[in-house]
């Protein structure tokens, strides 16, 4: 009971501080409107608590009534050959329908001793495989009209280095963990999962009403401060005036200099605006196809700092614990850049 107060004493300090940070902003900077912050603050916080509630809801509910193998089922040839279980074989099912639900999946079961920190390292990021088809369908149909070949080269490419590191990790787990000591009942090494004990429905409800408030406080006394601060660095342009002075060292550096404005609105907060400089540039005659997709490549790895601080970083923070959630974030781009830098090279020099 004691641990609650404290723990709601720390929630009440972290809201106040949330709510005091737009104050400080309108002093010392424009004002930010009451429109502003429920559409750009409000909404996308209740939005990623719904996300988080159902992924904390859903690995219960999974464990409760003994579904870990069927909703693993998806997955279940490639986890067992990398021997890290049904457990992140669910939560990498459920990350192709929501990243934040995954998440808090792998956070509950690693809270709870059912995985072990590697296999929660590695399950992330192998997540990275089914986030990259979650947000495919709203940006292919409108990245190929913009770029045509160029943007297809670019998708495929991207695959190609999400795919090479998935294996890799895959790989890495498979010779890993057969010397690693199992955590409860959730190693593959030695055989099949056995059947978990199944709950019955008041039993599930119960736990849920136990465990979920006291995950989701420990989770906003992080995410509120950060996201708050995250959203207002965004709104008085910080990320903007980083994003350019990193694209015109480098394309002043390493590229051509008809390639800079390609990169330089690469990582502008709209989407669309680099593939549409690029595709104004290229119908132009001004970059050929193979310069576009290594500008297009580029500023997908330099905007990896700026897109994981805006979007990525409240979220780890407050998921996972602060210190595991800026590992997972840290090791997860650099992997990411790696993979993309390394099948970039290759397509230089072969195409």
């Amino acid at each position: 009971m004691k641990h609650r107060q404290i723990r709601l004493k720390l929630l009440c300090i972290s809201a106040g501080i949330s709510a005091l940070l737009p104050l400080a902003g309108s002093l010392f900077f424009a004002p930010v409107t009451t429109d502003i912050l429920v559409n750009r603050l409000l909404f996308p916080l209740i939005r990623l608590s719904c996300f988080i509630v159902m992924g904390l809801v859903a690995g219960q509910v999974i464990e409760g009534l003994g579904w870990t193998r069927q909703v693993a089922v998806v997955a279940r040839p490639f986890f067992r050959f990398s021997r890290m279980g049904d457990r992140c074989s669910a939560a990498f099912t459920t990350a192709f329908f929501s990243g934040a639900a995954a998440n808090a999946m792998l956070a509950d079961f690693y809270d709870q001793g059912k995985i072990s920190k590697i296999q929660l390292f590695l399950s992330n990021y192998i997540n990275q495989f089914p986030a990259f088809f979650l947000h495919l369908p709203t940006t292919v149909f409108i990245v190929l009209p913009l770029t045509g070949m160029a943007g297809a080269l670019y998708f495929l490419l991207t695959f190609l280095a999400v795919f090479v590191r998935t294996c890799g990790f895959l790989l890495f787990g498979r010779f890993y963990l057969q010397n690693t000591p199992p955590v409860n009942t959730d190693h593959d090494n030695a055989g099949p999962l056995p059947e978990p004990g199944k709950k019955s429905l008041p039993e599930i409800i119960q736990g849920i009403g136990h465990r979920l408030p006291i995950r989701l406080v420990n989770i906003f006394i992080w995410v509120l401060p950060i996201y708050t601060m995250v959203f207002l660095l965004h709104w008085y342009g910080a990320f903007d005036l980083l994003n350019t002075a990193l694209s015109r060292y480098v394309a002043v550096s390493i590229m051509p200099v008809e390639s800079l404005s390609v990169v330089i609105l690469s990582f502008a907060a709209e989407f669309t605006s680099g593939f549409a400089a690029a595709g104004a540039l290229m119908d132009a005659g001004v970059l050929t196809i193979k310069q576009t997709v290594l500008a297009l490549l580029l500023g997908n790895i330099l905007a990896f700092p700026i897109r994981a601080l805006r979007h990525q970083l409240p979220r780890y923070l407050g998921i996972f614990s602060p210190k595991i959630g800026l590992q997972l974030l840290l090791s997860g781009q650099a992997f990411r850049v790696v993979s993309i830098i390394l099948i970039g090279t290759l397509y230089y020099l072969v195409v």
